[in-house]
């Protein structure tokens, strides 16, 4: 039986000094029917010319030029657009996979007859140097759950086509979270595979770096786009900082 093609979307953003690595942690997959698609949301680096020498090497590495600078869910948006797969997967520009990484979802995809999957990871400096070894992630996840804490890193992600409706990523911060969250809504089951399969980078200039900003727009998708009560808002909130406090402290 042929294997089904996986589209791996990258939103790139001025991502010069990590996109190579990033696109090289795709290439040197032990699972290799995917497509890259590289969309690049206005870079004033040198993105797009490190991109399009990929380009050169490998034809499944294909590059959007948005030209100017519409926001990460946008560009997600827009490589979904132009995705043939049967999968998506997300990939953070400045983040890596390991080498088996998609060999092992789509087979736990398949056997179990998955629509949405995710997995554990570790969380790694500028320099990839191990900060927190092993955010170990839950068999699956439900709404409110995942009110408490969003246990779902986007570049572990791997999507069925089938449930990616158009405008999947909505234009709020934490746009994937938001996502992810109107999947439960949706009553589509959600499940972790928990192998270490991915490196997320945390760097200065992270959003998970930033805690008072990423606080406030948790907040804001209680109250404005879940729609809770505040005492829902608060008891959720409470859990999510203590949550996060444990994942990347301890």
């Amino acid at each position: 039986m042929s294997k089904v093609l996986v589209s791996v979307i990258i939103p790139s953003y001025n991502s010069s000094r990590y996109i190579n690595s990033a696109i090289d942690s795709v290439l040197c997959q032990t699972y290799q029917n995917f497509e890259i698609i590289v969309v690049d949301d206005g870079s004033l680096d040198d993105s797009i010319s490190i991109v399009n020498q990929y380009k050169l090497l490998d034809k499944r590495v294909k590059l959007f030029d948005l030209k100017s600078n519409f926001g990460v869910y946008y560009a997600r948006n827009f490589g979904i657009s132009k995705s043939k797969g049967e999968y998506y997967c997300f990939l953070d520009s400045d983040d890596l996979w390991f080498k088996d990484k998609l060999e092992y979802q789509i087979d736990f995809m398949k056997k179990n007859n998955f629509l949405f999957s995710f997995t554990s990871y570790n969380i790694i400096d500028s320099n990839n140097n191990i900060i927190k070894k092993k955010i170990k992630v839950p068999d699956f996840v439900t709404y409110k759950g995942l009110l408490k804490e969003n246990s779902i890193a986007c570049s572990t992600v791997m999507i069925s086509k089938s449930i990616c409706i158009s405008g999947f990523f909505s234009k709020n911060k934490h746009e994937d979270y938001v996502a992810w969250l109107s999947l439960l809504k949706r009553n589509i089951q959600v499940y972790g595979l928990d192998k270490v399969l991915v490196s997320y980078r945390k760097t200065k200039n992270s959003i998970s770096a930033n805690k008072f900003k990423s606080s406030v727009w948790v907040w804001n998708i209680y109250r404005n786009i879940e729609k809770l009560s505040f005492s829902e808002s608060v008891y959720n909130f409470i859990n999510y900082v203590f949550r996060g406090i444990i994942k990347h402290y301890f």
